[in-house]
């Protein structure tokens, strides 16, 4: 079990077959692959996580996960990039307990410097729906099948991470069965709110033996991250709609817009407003502009509006109707309201994906590609440059 853990020296230099080449008309700058199929040990790579620390080091989060199920002795890991996504050191092994499954890792970097890493830990065998090899979890806190959550930092730039603590009562609803939501986290900066840290997450609930369903709602801690507590859940626009994983972006007048995986069979994201700092939420709707298969996809601010230019608003996606390919970025440039199709970056294969602003003013994004056999890193021109 390995609870501090501090990052190789040696910086690995991929060779010449991990790398794409620059894609022009895409605005791709830069291409690697960070993550991919380890034939020799049986590992394969998932849910993917980007941030930027303080000091401008790029650091990229997944599960490694024996196999590809979605519970199959998962672990959380990392590679730190402090060239801008040009290399990549060696892999860091985050947090590991055994047969059980960590998954869905989000972070977020404090305006402190501090990085917050969040994680869930299922029993072995344990999963948040029944399946061939997994029961469903239970509600409650102290049970066998009871779902846990385990929050870490560091204070050095994701060099080392401190003793997990388990915030399972702050963060799981005491008849939910799980939590989740992987990516990034938000802190707020404009308006009365500003400091405030939010954490995406959907609630399980159980129904009968078999079946569940989902809510969206987030974490708030007003203390650093020392504290948290629930926000209210998101309502839903329609009956048979669920909102799954979810990612944040500030607003230009400071409230918060979420956008939300649709399950079980949506055809778009569900977008939803909060005007009090993540507190209370609008009904979800659907964004037709937004065309995608049920998929976990990444949103960022890449600029503020200014007295001569509208702010712009990034959207990573699958953007097709029932297959996770054609991975494109949506642009808006009035705060979420409207959305047009800006670029393709990946147009086959495109799963999960997060993106982060990088200090040079470029954007990065973390995607699955290749039938979910890699992680792929790529380097993007903003908007500015294009």
């Amino acid at each position: 079990m390995l609870r501090v853990v501090i990052a190789g020296l040696a910086v690995v230099v991929l060779t010449l077959n991990h790398f794409c080449f620059a894609d022009d008309s895409a605005g791709i700058l830069h291409s690697a692959v960070v993550f991919e199929h380890d034939a020799k040990e049986h590992y394969d790579y998932r849910i993917p996580a980007l941030i930027v620390a303080k000091d401008g080091t790029l650091l990229a989060f997944c599960e490694r996960r024996v196999g590809l199920h979605d519970h199959g002795q998962n672990d959380i890991v990392l590679r730190r990039s402090s060239d801008g996504g040009e290399t990549w050191d060696v892999l860091q092994l985050i947090a590991d307990e055994g047969g059980d499954s960590l998954n869905d890792p989000c972070v977020v970097v404090l305006d402190t410097g501090r990085i917050l890493l969040r994680y869930t830990r299922f029993p072995k065998g344990v999963h948040a729906r029944k399946s061939r090899i997994t029961e469903i979890a239970e509600p409650g806190y102290d049970g066998p099948k009871n779902v846990r959550i385990y929050l870490t930092h560091s204070d050095d730039n994701g060099v080392t991470w401190a003793e997990p603590v388990d915030v399972t009562r702050q963060m799981r609803r005491p008849d939910a069965i799980a939590v989740g939501s992987p990516g990034i986290g938000l802190q707020l900066t404009r308006g009365p709110h500003a400091g405030r840290v939010l954490l995406p997450t959907y609630q399980v609930y159980r129904v009968g033996d078999e079946d569940r369903y989902k809510h969206n709602s987030v974490s708030i801690s007003d203390d650093g991250g020392e504290t948290w507590r629930h926000s209210e859940e998101i309502a839903e626009p329609e009956e048979g709609h669920s909102g799954d994983e979810s990612q944040m972006v500030e607003l230009a007048d400071g409230s918060v817009l979420l956008t939300a995986r649709d399950e079980p069979e949506g055809e778009y994201r569900l977008l939803s407003v909060s005007q009090d700092g993540g507190e209370t939420w609008s009904v979800h709707r659907f964004a037709k502009d937004l065309m995608t298969p049920p998929c976990m996809s990444s949103i960022l601010r890449v600029s503020f509006p200014s007295e001569d230019k509208p702010g712009v608003l990034w959207h990573a996606l699958p953007h097709t109707v029932d297959a996770r390919e054609n991975g494109t970025i949506m642009v808006s440039r009035d705060e979420g309201r409207t959305w047009k199709v800006d670029r393709v970056i990946e147009p086959d294969g495109f799963a999960y994906s997060c993106l982060t602003m990088l200090p040079s003013g470029d954007v990065g994004c973390l995607y699955e590609t290749d039938e979910y056999s890699k992680i792929v890193f790529v380097r993007l021109s903003s908007p500015r440059s294009r």
